[in-house]
């Protein structure tokens, strides 16, 4: 076997297994709004590697597109539950999505 083929042969055992991706829309009722929610959201998803997007509703509530590995976004399921320490969450709805989450975390404008 010549060289490049050993090469391209052991980067190809030494690669992992892709992780299945968990994609899941998040709805956060409460008091969630005016009290650092969507900023705290941003940092908690970029700490976790987790893509996808934060964004206020006009009927008070918090949405939010969480994507990646599915310990992470459990993870980050259980910290929306808590929230930032003036938050007050009452509710979160989890549901599964198949929307592209883009190539970072980012707050976008209120709906």
């Amino acid at each position: 076997m010549n060289t490049l083929a050993m090469s391209l042969s052991n980067a190809v055992t030494k690669q992992s297994p892709q992780m299945p991706l968990k994609t899941v829309r998040v709805i956060i009722k409460g008091r969630v709004q005016g009290v650092f929610y969507r900023n705290w959201t941003v940092e908690n998803a970029r700490e976790l590697s987790i893509k996808g997007w934060v964004r206020n509703r006009r009927d008070g509530s918090v949405e939010a597109l969480f994507s990646g590995d599915p310990n992470s976004v459990q993870e980050m399921e259980a910290r929306c539950r808590r929230g930032p320490p003036a938050a007050m969450v009452t509710a979160l709805d989890v549901v599964p999505s198949d929307e592209n989450p883009g190539d970072g975390f980012d707050r976008r404008p209120t709906v």
